[in-house]
């Protein structure tokens, strides 16, 4: 049995080029089958597929979408997706919200942070653990996004999921988890991330729990490699370290459930069958996997530094260029040797919304009470920047090639204003004091020329 799948589950013989059932880069045109001579050649549609399976499609962008930006996968079945499909139920989770969702007591402008979400002794799957902490946008016309925060202690048993509004963008901060799709399996841990597709069937797992971390649930386009413009070819995060999984399937005729997440709305079937039941696949629409400690950032090496978008692990573009719907931005271990430079985030108000989250260690700009599980809001055109311990410290250090080390912290950035949920505002642990972070900066001017 291959590590990376489910007792149930009947995974592909791995191809020539993979690494562990998985293929590597960003955006190509895979195929991969499970059993051999499941996968048609030369065609998508044969009057007859092999085994008896059921050939479809799989469209992530509109049919007449331009080629480069054309996004199908053909996937080859033993029952179409109808027969996973009856009559729905409508449900409500607890703390599962999607945008709009503006509160009228609840005040969302200003900086705030939270302690990491505590385990609660409730067990939680991944659809009862996802909390919502902010909105912005509208599900309705697929802009914008949510941000959310998972505990997860149990694995959903003959349960299985996909979301009709959004790609999830999924960052680990605490445990491991497996998420058994249609396409195939990706097990996912702290350092790592994850995308899944809108429309994509799966199920998840706990490989170690309980499980902690973050969720960008991206309502618009969907992510991709930002420009790197004069940077040139290569460093950030370059294609090849993306990782695809393997054809995998599941022939198992037991009572299931399955979920949906439309308009955000949920809606539950029942069937008779586990729908991971794709036994080949070819095309460029599938989850994707990558470890974050392949990114490789740059930086000034003189004086002064770019802005943070340098940092930029993926983006989800708007209708405006170079405004982007959602910004993934990543700050990791990295080398700082700039000259007459404040070396840290400088302050700063922003277009644009930050929603922070640390995965580990400590970030420079905020040293303290930003603990790994933390994550802190600062809303589009709110002022925010070093605390007074890190202006000091950065003011007045030996500006020496210095490393930053045991750090990697994350922004999701957007072009929308972020409304708090009531979970966030009056459940979740809200640090109700870290608005006095910049309360002792002083006042240092005092009139003299030349004085710095």
């Amino acid at each position: 049995m291959n590590k990376h799948s489910s007792p149930s589950m009947n995974i592909a013989r791995t191809p020539v080029g993979t690494t562990e059932g998985y293929m590597p880069g960003f955006g190509n045109d895979f195929e991969t089958e499970a059993l051999p001579g499941a996968l048609p050649q030369g065609m998508n549609s044969p009057q007859k597929c092999n085994y008896g399976l059921y050939g479809e499609q799989l469209s992530g962008t509109a049919f007449t979408a331009p080629s480069h930006q054309n996004e199908r996968t053909w996937c080859y079945r033993i029952r179409p997706s109808v027969k996973h499909s009856g009559r729905y139920t409508r449900l409500q989770p607890t703390h599962w919200k999607s945008a709009p969702h503006v509160i009228d007591d609840v005040t969302s402008l200003g900086q705030y942070r939270w302690d990491p979400l505590p385990h609660a002794q409730t067990p939680m799957t991944w659809l009862t653990g996802m909390h919502t902490m902010t909105t912005a946008g509208d599900v309705n016309t697929q802009v914008g996004m949510a941000s959310h925060v998972y505990l997860v202690t149990e694995s959903m048993k003959d349960e299985y999921f996909y979301s009709a509004d959004s790609e999830l963008l999924v960052v680990p901060q605490e445990g491991r988890l497996r998420f058994c799709t249609e396409l195939g399996i990706i097990d996912l841990e702290p350092k790592e991330i994850a995308l899944l597709p809108r429309g994509l069937v799966y199920r998840v797992e706990v490989i170690e729990g309980p499980a902690r971390g973050f969720v960008c649930e991206n309502y618009g386009q969907k992510f991709e490699l930002p420009g790197r413009g004069p940077i040139g070819a290569n460093c950030m995060a370059n294609r090849r370290d993306f990782k695809t999984p393997v054809a995998a399937f599941e022939d198992r005729e037991v009572p299931s459930t399955l979920t949906i997440k439309w308009c955000g709305q949920f809606h539950q079937t029942q069937i008779g069958h586990s729908p991971l039941d794709v036994v080949a696949w070819h095309g460029n629409y599938a989850p994707v996997k990558y470890d974050l400690r392949n990114y490789c950032p740059i930086g000034a090496v003189l004086f002064d530094h770019p802005d943070p978008s340098i940092f930029t692990v993926l983006t989800a573009p708007s209708g405006v260029p170079g405004t982007a719907n959602i910004d993934f931005v990543l700050f990791r271990e990295r080398w700082m040797t700039q000259e007459d430079t404040f070396r840290p985030p400088w302050y700063h108000k922003n277009v644009m919304s930050e929603m922070m989250g640390n995965i580990y260690g400590k970030y420079d700009a905020k040293p303290n009470g930003f603990a790994p599980g933390s994550v802190s809001l600062h809303n589009m055109m709110i002022p925010h920047g070093p605390d007074m311990e890190a202006f000091e410290k950065a003011s007045n250090a030996e500006l020496k090639p210095e490393k930053l080390t045991d750090t990697m912290s994350f922004m999701f950035e957007t072009r929308f204003p972020q409304h708090l949920t009531v979970f966030a505002a009056k459940e979740a642990p809200l640090q109700e004091d870290y608005i006095d972070c910049w309360t002792s900066l002083e006042k240092k001017f005092d009139g003299t020329p030349g004085r710095k």
